[in-house]
């Protein structure tokens, strides 16, 4: 049975268990500074457990960093990740439909956002068929938007932001 549910003290180190892997790692101190800002009030952390196993987690960042959302009052849905064992189980779909619940009581809108790299197709598949959009302001690579004809890596810094309205 699928459940999501708001981050305890105790899933930092789960976390970083379900999630370690050769071709992507996540330190420690990563999923306790997620803790950290979740009890802070700055993000609400939600993770999904497929019966006893942590399958996921996703955040809601209340004031992001990137410009046009923090502008605009947009919370963003942050670090949405699944474990890999248990993909095409509608985990992400099961954090996402949260997040965007719990940010649709107080605004009509959230954003997201997902890197340009294959390693994304995923997310990208997801979000456009969930409805979210591109924000409209171009692409974003490190605190800056690239201008036209200017070269950028395609590493994880690249992203898209979309926004989705809540009707």
């Amino acid at each position: 049975m699928l459940e999501v549910y708001e981050l305890t003290k105790d899933d930092p180190r789960r976390l970083y268990t379900a999630f370690v892997r050769p071709d992507w790692e996540r330190p420690l101190a990563h999923f306790e500074l997620l803790l950290a800002e979740h009890e802070g009030g700055l993000r609400t952390v939600l993770v999904a457990r497929i019966d006893d196993k942590l399958a996921g987690h996703a955040s809601i960042f209340w004031s992001p960093a990137y410009p046009y959302f923090r502008s605009h009052s947009i919370p963003e849905i942050q670090d949405l990740n699944v474990v890999p064992q248990v993909r095409r189980r509608r985990v992400a779909s099961r954090l996402l439909d949260e997040a965007e619940r719990r940010v649709s009581v107080n605004h009509a809108q959230v954003g997201i956002a997902f890197g340009l790299h294959p390693g994304y197709r995923a997310a990208q598949r997801l979000h456009v068929a969930r409805g979210y959009v591109p924000d409209g302001q171009g692409v974003f690579w490190r605190d800056y938007y690239p201008g036209e004809g200017e070269s950028v890596v395609l590493d994880d810094d690249l992203l898209l932001h979309l926004v989705k309205r809540f009707e």
